[in-house]
């Protein structure tokens, strides 16, 4: 399996929100054997899972994360290549005057070291980062 695709938060989520964009479940049905999410985006679903109160809804996002997603979907860690390369960013960025969210700037650089595109709703938020490839699946 070769993993060519990094999905955003926004991406996991969509299949399991109450309104699922069609296009994005048809994407992931098509290509999920090719993709992989980022540690953060992980603690990102965890935290927010997690901070549901308890109940049906609470109990269906964590079946969903562990049966669906992590059996699914590799975790790539923020490792030593991926800090190096968000530094970078971060420092241009900043000095462009266009700072960036901390996690998105993880996430980014994830799929940058790995050469991975980026799958994601928020396409804006992403396209600033210099060479990275960003897609959005929510759209035809």
């Amino acid at each position: 399996m070769t993993v060519r695709y990094l999905l955003d938060t926004s991406i996991v989520s969509s299949p399991i929100s109450k309104l699922p964009n069609a296009q994005i479940v048809q994407r992931l049905e098509a290509n999920g054997h090719e993709c992989a999410i980022a540690a953060p985006v992980w603690h990102e679903l965890t935290y927010g899972c997690r901070r549901l109160p308890r109940g049906k809804r609470r109990l269906a996002l964590e079946t969903y994360l562990n049966e669906v997603v992590l059996a699914s979907f590799p975790v790539l860690a923020y490792d030593e290549n991926a800090a190096h390369w968000h530094g970078l960013e971060r420092a241009r960025l900043e000095a462009l005057g266009r700072p960036i969210p901390y996690v998105d700037g993880q996430i980014a650089a994830i799929a940058s070291v790995n050469d991975l595109a980026l799958v994601t709703v928020n396409v804006k938020d992403f396209a600033r980062f210099k060479g990275l490839s960003v897609e959005n699946w929510s759209k035809r």
